[in-house]
């Protein structure tokens, strides 16, 4: 019963502002996942945000904003999301999928790491930056590997250049 009493709604509305904050900020970048249909999304994303940021709020709460086990807090999360991340990385024969979206979960969650801990300046350019290379990429990337497999079958500019190089085509 003392745990409502002791209730301050000024600490309270600050920490829901920087719970959806966090939230909202990984929205785009679970779209953009989730419209690729990879294995985290919509809803993965924002989720991974909030609870980083939430576990930061409690850690400051808890063991004040200077205390030495704030490093601990980071490391676990930081462990923690990896291993979530890793479930998104599948093997394939000789390729692996999934990496962006693992790394992508794990930058999400220094996302909420940075909203919890005050420093919304990181968290914006960390969306910015990490949703941008998810959406301009990921089409130069599909360039590449098609550009790469007609390579193989020795009709690409690359292949052209390395068989002109060697002679075998008259310039």
């Amino acid at each position: 019963m003392d745990l409502f009493l002791n209730w301050n709604i000024d600490d309270a509305l600050s920490h829901l502002v920087g719970l959806v904050v966090a939230y909202l900020l990984a929205l785009p970048i679970g779209w953009n996942r989730e419209r690729e249909e990879r294995s985290a999304g919509l809803r993965t994303f924002p989720l991974v945000a909030m609870a980083a940021c939430g576990f930061v709020m409690i850690a400051i709460e808890v063991l004040g904003a200077k205390a030495d086990g704030q490093a601990r807090i980071l490391e676990g999360l930081m462990t923690g999301i990896g291993f979530i991340g890793g479930g998104a990385i599948l093997k394939q024969g000789d390729r692996a999928t999934g990496t962006a979206t693992a790394a992508s979960l794990w930058a999400t969650g220094a996302i909420g790491a940075a909203v919890g801990y005050g420093h919304l300046d990181i968290a914006v350019i960390m969306t910015v930056v990490i949703f941008l290379t998810l959406s301009v990429i990921s089409p130069l990337k599909t360039a590449v590997q098609e550009n790469g497999a007609a390579d193989a079958g020795g009709g690409g500019p690359v292949s052209h250049a390395v068989n002109r190089a060697a002679g075998r085509i008259a310039t």
